[in-house]
């Protein structure tokens, strides 16, 4: 398993970046490689939820994931198919000065033998992929669009 951890300050209250982050149907905002986000379970979003979503990077592909922790305003965590890799990702959210400092956890196991030996060379890419994402939802929450 790989795990890696990206870590910025958005200035907005950790609140409104915990309600952002807890409607899924905002990925496709601020997640270059994501088409559509929608919910598959009934019920508000919470631990158990369900969640489809498109993908068209690195491959066009449809992944289903789970809420399994929902902690308003401190945590928020899924896991599922995430492109090739199951994934767990954690978002923690704490207060800071001028803002919410957010850590974002991801740990990968790779779905397939192929991807154990590829592993290495992939997970700095997503990370790298991560941090540009991270970075675009911290624009679109301190610009208010």
């Amino acid at each position: 398993m790989d795990t890696f951890e990206n870590m910025l300050t958005i200035a907005r209250p950790r609140e409104e970046v915990f309600a952002f982050l807890a409607d899924f149907r905002n990925v496709p905002r601020w997640n270059y490689a994501i088409d559509k986000t929608w919910q598959t379970s009934p019920g508000p979003t919470g631990v158990g939820a369900t969640y489809l979503q498109t993908r068209s990077i690195p491959l066009k592909s449809q992944e289903a994931f789970e809420v399994t922790a929902f902690e308003p305003p401190r945590q928020l965590a899924v896991h599922g198919q995430i492109g090739p890799f199951l994934a767990t990702i954690t978002y923690r959210l704490e207060s800071a000065a001028g803002g919410t400092r957010l850590t974002n956890r991801i740990d990968l196991e790779p779905s397939r033998a192929v991807m154990r030996l590829a592993a290495p060379l992939a997970v700095p890419r997503v990370k790298t992929a991560v941090a540009a994402n991270l970075a675009t939802l911290k624009q679109i929450m301190e610009d208010g669009r």
